[in-house]
């Protein structure tokens, strides 16, 4: 972990310890800095906080006003704050289940939800679940029990529903016409990457990792190595490849039945390796 990333989480555990006392049970590393993945300049900074029980309206406020990037400056793009209480971290729900949410921070727009109605439908309700599930297997834990004595998986149907609501949630965003460079394809690109690992192989990896394993045995490898190269600068795919490629990986999520145990080829044409996606 980058230094400033590590005293900066240190500095808002404590922060976040000022309000809410020993009511604070866990704080957790999640997404790119939890995957290893952590890009400077792109990433966000990603951080579940567990709570032992409902947090006061008061308590919500005050932890905004303490954490959010005016007070707290953050060194990557933003901070990703999310705050469970103990019972839903472990409870597998496949809803938000949030007490309090905040996006914040030099290149994001301030977002402050404190109850999972005000979050509008729009912007997706499948985050949080998958979020937890990602944290039960990389969460770094900065203060509390280990990520994985305390998130629990959704089933393996509500997960596949919520990775399937992800993918439906990307192919409604709108795109540029024609087939020049889409900005964002490649994040789409690399999501349907990682969602698709998940599904076959059952772990949660970086988008960049996932698409690498995707694209070793793909048929559109050259789409997923650019989305990899965007990443890093080069022009995003075009937008109707993209979408291709994104309705090619929801129709195998959507195809039915368990994930393939063993090397072959799936009724969708989507060809798994030896070593899986």
């Amino acid at each position: 972990m980058r230094d400033d990333v590590r005293d900066y989480l240190a500095d808002l555990v404590e922060r976040a310890r000022g309000v809410l006392g020993d009511d604070l049970t866990g704080g957790y590393a999640a997404g790119s800095v939890g995957l290893g993945a952590y890009h400077p300049g792109r990433s966000d900074v990603d951080v579940a906080l567990l709570v032992a029980g409902p947090v006061p309206a008061a308590a919500k406020r005050a932890l905004v006003d303490r954490l959010r990037h005016e007070a707290l400056p953050c060194p990557a793009r933003g901070l990703e704050l999310v705050v469970y209480r103990r019972d839903v971290a472990a409870s597998g729900t496949p809803e938000p289940g949030f007490e309090v949410e905040l996006n914040t921070g030099a290149a994001m727009a301030f977002r402050a939800t404190f109850d999972p109605a005000d979050r509008p439908a729009a912007d997706g309700r499948f985050w949080y679940a998958l979020d937890r599930s990602i944290l039960r297997q990389s969460g770094l834990a900065l203060l509390g029990a280990p990520a994985a004595d305390v998130f629990a998986d959704p089933s393996p149907a509500a997960l596949r529903a919520l990775l399937v609501d992800a993918l439906r949630w990307w192919l409604a965003r709108p795109t540029p016409p024609g087939d020049g460079p889409a900005p964002g394809a490649e994040d789409a690109v690399l999501g349907a990457c990682r969602a698709l690992v998940r599904h076959r192989d059952g772990v949660w990896l970086g988008k960049v990792d996932a698409g690498l394993r995707v694209a070793a045995t793909d048929p559109d490898a050259a789409l997923i190595r650019a989305s990899i190269a965007a990443r890093r600068g080069a022009p995003p795919p075009a937008g109707p490849a993209a979408r291709a490629f994104q309705r090619r990986v929801l129709s195998c999520l959507t195809a039915g039945g368990d994930p393939p145990d063993r090397p072959g080829r799936t009724g969708d044409g989507i060809r798994v390796g030896s070593g899986g996606w």
